[in-house]
């Protein structure tokens, strides 16, 4: 019930963009800040690894592996796709562009810390992306640019009704 009441209803749609554009401020400002600045992700990586220790570690093996061989040797790498990703999701979820697609991205992202062994926001912000991505074509259907731009993408031929067009 709750389902289809945010995957269909308008009034749902209106809350989801709330929802969106809070996100993609949040991620805006926060990708903006590190394209313009002199971002460096190697100070993170080696704090969430020391955060893999003792008795209750806050970072598992597994992911400390994952840092140690990956994304420490390709700090630079990291440093693109996390500036750039976090930008890009932020602008696309505040146009609601490629909203479902942006939302999982930063999904990814927030999961990336949170598996850090961040708090911070990750988990607030984890929370409304959920309801985006369970919301589908919802969360940008009246307002936002996939109303326009994934009927013709998909190259659907019932783009004259409004109230449809593929993706669920």
């Amino acid at each position: 019930m709750f389902v289809k009441f945010i995957r269909e209803k308008k009034s749902a749609s209106i809350i989801l963009t709330i929802f969106r554009l809070y996100l993609g401020y949040t991620w805006t400002i926060a990708g903006y800040e590190k394209v313009t600045g002199s971002f460096d992700a190697t100070g993170f990586l080696h704090g969430a690894l020391s955060k893999a220790t003792g008795e209750h570690p806050a970072v598992q093996t597994w992911w400390a592996d994952f840092l140690t061989h990956v994304a420490i040797p390709n700090a630079e790498f990291f440093n693109f796709i996390v500036s750039w990703g976090e930008l890009l999701v932020g602008l696309a979820l505040i146009l609601g562009i490629f909203t479902t697609f942006s939302a999982l991205m930063g999904a990814i992202m927030n999961f990336a810390f949170l598996f850090s062994g961040t708090v911070s926001t990750n988990p607030q912000m984890l929370l409304l992306t959920i309801f985006i991505l369970v919301a589908g074509r919802n969360a940008s259907r009246w307002i936002g640019l996939d109303r326009w731009f994934l009927p013709k993408i998909l190259n659907h031929k019932s783009t004259t009704n409004n109230n449809e067009y593929p993706l669920n």
